[in-house]
């Protein structure tokens, strides 16, 4: 029995300083925690991307190499123990011990003990986020040599007493296959982290975060970022890049709480496991969509490889020339996509 509980999705500043996130992240926490906990206890609390290290970890000069577990987990790990509570947080440049000389992006949870039980790689990649991080599928052949090609190795899903909790970032955000791995691996609750302007004032990030939730009968614990006050964006001071938006998604797709702020604050709501557990199991109609998938129909969609795999598998890979392969990796795919009259190209003036 998953008693009902207060999840909190927490949107803070940044600064390009981890220590200083962190501490700032540990006040925010605190009150938030207090404030929700008036009616059912706090059990979850969710970072955005990037709210730990800031957006200018990213930027020009050397990456900001971490380890997972290593010192900012390992502060998060004493937040937890400290709330009592599961934390989900995001860092760049993750470096993979059996890929040493490749970046990652990672999601990873916490326990209220401070243990890491939980740790996801990105797999969709923003254009500009190429110059620094690596997908599993740049080195595909080798990630299944060494992990395997299963749901645990790509969509894991962390196994707790307040449900099943899986993860994606950012990006991923825009390809249903992400969630949908997940799902099918036994999500509950999806944490999805941050997007930038324009795609939340436009709704995009909205429409988004509640699709995931209503096609996979999933709560959808979603996490922007606050104003960045870090210089790599902005010599001015304050830039509010992603328009906050922090939201929580039932699983019907209905949104719990949402705040419009751009600042410190957050989206707190109710999650009530059962709740879910009941409607999977007892819905035969619409709202129920993963009883039926008639998977085999489905397996032709994806026969024909669109993306390449394997482009950062072998051999050096500086930044600037990443970002030049990515380049003409994207107008192959278009390419391919033209010639198969998937895509039509625009009529043109004449």
């Amino acid at each position: 029995m998953v008693e009902p509980y207060m999840a909190i999705a927490l949107q803070t500043r940044m600064w390009d300083d981890w220590r200083k996130n962190l501490d700032h992240i540990r006040k925010v926490m605190g009150t938030a925690i207090g404030l929700t906990s008036l009616e059912y206890p706090v059990k979850l609390v969710a970072l955005a991307e990037g709210a730990i290290q800031g957006f200018g970890a990213t930027g020009p000069g050397p990456l900001p190499v971490v380890e997972i577990p290593g010192e900012q987990t390992d502060i998060i790990g004493e937040m937890a123990k400290t709330f009592n509570v599961y934390i989900i947080a995001e860092l760049f440049c993750v470096k993979e011990l059996e890929f040493e000389d490749r970046l990652f992006n990672a999601a990873f949870i916490v326990n209220p003990k401070g243990q890491i039980i939980y740790k996801r790689y990105k797999m969709q990649l923003e254009y500009m986020a190429e110059s620094w991080t690596t997908s599993l599928h740049d080195v595909w052949d080798a990630w299944v040599e060494k992990k395997g090609a299963t749901l645990d190795s790509l969509y894991p899903v962390a196994e707790t007493d307040i449900g099943k909790i899986g993860c994606m970032i950012c990006m991923e955000g825009g390809y249903p296959e992400i969630s949908r791995g997940l799902a099918l691996n036994g999500a509950e609750v999806i944490y999805r982290a941050t997007y930038h302007e324009p795609f939340v004032g436009d709704g995009t990030w909205e429409l988004q975060n509640r699709a995931h939730a209503l096609f996979n009968t999933c709560y959808v614990i979603a996490p922007n970022n606050g104003v960045y006050e870090g210089k790599a964006m902005s010599e001015k001071g304050p830039f509010d890049i992603t328009g906050g938006n922090s939201m929580i998604v039932d699983f019907k797709g209905k949104i719990i709480h949402k705040v419009s702020a751009g600042t410190d604050t957050y989206a707190a709501g109710l999650i009530d496991i059962e709740a879910l557990r009941r409607h999977r199991t007892s819905v035969m109609g619409i709202g129920n969509f993963l009883k039926d998938l008639r998977t085999e129909a489905y397996k032709i969609i994806y026969q024909q490889p669109i993306y390449p795999k394997n482009t950062r598998l072998t051999g050096p890979a500086p930044p600037d020339r990443w970002l030049a392969n990515q380049k003409e990796a994207y107008k192959k795919s278009v390419d391919t996509l033209l010639n198969r009259r998937i895509y039509i190209k625009p009529s043109e003036k004449e």
